[in-house]
């Protein structure tokens, strides 16, 4: 039994590191360039190294404001962790909350970023941090702390996570899925 829960969530955690960075990717980036390139391939969920290259350019050769510089680190360190460089993009979400302390896609994603290093109790602060500050998708980051709290052993918590998940966005399949493996028993 333990080893079928464990590969479940190996599979299950991968899945939702990928749907939780659209999330991330929603801060977009005023005006033209390279960085507004590299928010709309954050946005349309694009991973590829020429769009995480935009970014890189756009970093190193634009003038931007330091809320569109943090929202391009932003951007990059989703595309990072799409192709699973989580350091990577850990990186670049500190370099974000840096520029921009207030930024909650820098925490969110950087928890999402610890899950996928199975770093659960560190993702969960961050992303405590982050849905404190204000997030534009507030039901991948509960979706995520689903998955940390499970992970660190409170299922209860893990429950009302993915109930709070799948009540911001009824039409998102991930929590309901997480959802049916619950039996809850009243006393």
């Amino acid at each position: 039994m333990t080893s079928i829960r464990t590969l479940w969530w190996a599979a299950g955690l991968a899945a939702a590191v990928v749907c939780a960075t659209p999330a991330g990717a929603s801060t977009m980036v005023i005006g033209g360039g390279a960085a507004k390139e590299c928010a709309d391939a954050a946005i349309d969920g694009r991973s590829d190294n020429a769009s995480v290259n935009k970014c890189t350019l756009a970093l190193e050769t634009e003038i931007l404001g330091f809320r569109d510089q943090a929202r391009t680190y932003v951007n990059r360190g989703v595309m990072q962790m799409r192709q699973r460089n989580f350091g990577g993009a850990v990186s670049d979400f500190n370099a974000a909350s840096k520029i921009d302390p207030n930024l909650g896609e820098a925490y969110v994603n950087r928890g999402a970023a610890y899950l996928g290093s199975n770093r659960y109790g560190e993702g969960l602060a961050e992303i405590d941090q982050g849905l404190a500050l204000g997030v534009k998708d507030p039901q991948k980051a509960y979706f995520n702390r689903g998955i940390a709290h499970e992970n660190l052993g409170d299922v209860t918590a893990a429950y009302r996570d993915y109930t709070k998940a799948a009540e911001l966005d009824p039409d998102w399949e991930a929590p309901k899925n997480e959802l049916t493996r619950f039996t809850v028993k009243r006393p």
